[in-house]
């Protein structure tokens, strides 16, 4: 089992960006799907978009593909995602999960999660 630990949010301008972080603590990190979801107030949480445990290959949800940026570096055990071209609709809290899964975008197969970490985009 691995822990998660994620920051980085905060209050950014429309067209901003910001970068959160996922650290693990455990050994299984290298071992992991990552990913991130997000939950907006009155919505269901979302997934973001995932990396391969080799951070070979990535998956995007529509609404953030080519404006956000998943990575990871095993050997720090961290995952970060970017986010550029931010949107108040993107406004939620980030919450970071890990799988033994593969490649999946369901939030019932994650079993770490993160404790959170809130992004608000202003107009």
């Amino acid at each position: 089992q691995v822990r998660l630990t994620d920051s980085g949010g905060g209050l950014v301008q429309a067209g901003g960006s910001l970068k959160l972080s996922c650290v693990a603590s455990g050994r299984y990190f290298s071992s992991c799907t990552m990913a991130w979801f997000r939950l907006a107030p009155g919505k269901e949480r979302e997934f973001v978009g995932n990396i391969d445990k080799s951070g070979t290959i990535t998956n995007y949800a529509d609404s953030v593909k080519g404006r956000f940026a998943i990575s990871r570096d095993n050997a720090k055990k961290t995952a970060f995602l970017n986010m550029n071209n931010l949107k108040p609709e993107d406004t939620a809290v980030y919450y970071c999960a890990a799988t033994y899964e593969g490649l999946t975008a369901r939030v019932y197969e994650y079993h770490s999660w993160g404790q959170g970490t809130q992004v608000t985009v202003s107009s």
